[in-house]
């Protein structure tokens, strides 16, 4: 992985307002608020993210009952940093965490990440149900 990279696994190590910065890059998570995000950390179960220089480049969060199943979310590099490996080291970093290494069901929701997303051991179903009740770049 090229450049220097600290990565933590604590929702402490963000702030919502440099997450909300972070967001702003992705297309799905724009509009979020700083209010919202604050309410979002308190209420996932892991945060994991890297940081260069001091500055947040990376995240992603999972949510969990930390036995049977889990879920990944959010996961965004900073464009200055994309290309780099951060994306792969982070992702796995979060996936083989010792309080989540052995859940034995982790699910993620995306369409533009599915060849990243398979190549950490994914696989794409067609049998997700859910239910949308706003756009999901107003969420």
């Amino acid at each position: 992985m090229e450049g220097n990279y600290l990565f933590y696994d604590s929702k402490l190590a963000v702030t919502a307002a440099e997450l909300q910065d972070l967001y702003r890059y992705s297309q799905w998570g724009r509009s979020r608020s700083v209010e919202g995000i604050e309410t979002m950390l308190t209420n996932t179960s892991m945060c994991f993210s890297a940081r260069s220089g001091g500055k947040l480049v990376g995240f992603c969060r999972i949510v969990t009952d930390f036995i049977y199943r889990a879920s990944l979310w959010d996961v965004m590099v900073h464009p200055a940093h994309q290309g780099k490996g951060l994306g792969s080291a982070l992702v796995d970093y979060a996936l083989t965490h010792p309080a989540i290494k052995k859940i034995p069901l982790i699910v993620t929701y995306t369409d533009e990440w599915i060849p990243f997303m398979t190549s950490r051991g994914f696989e794409a179903r067609e049998s997700v149900m859910m239910m949308l009740r706003c756009p999901v770049e107003y969420s």
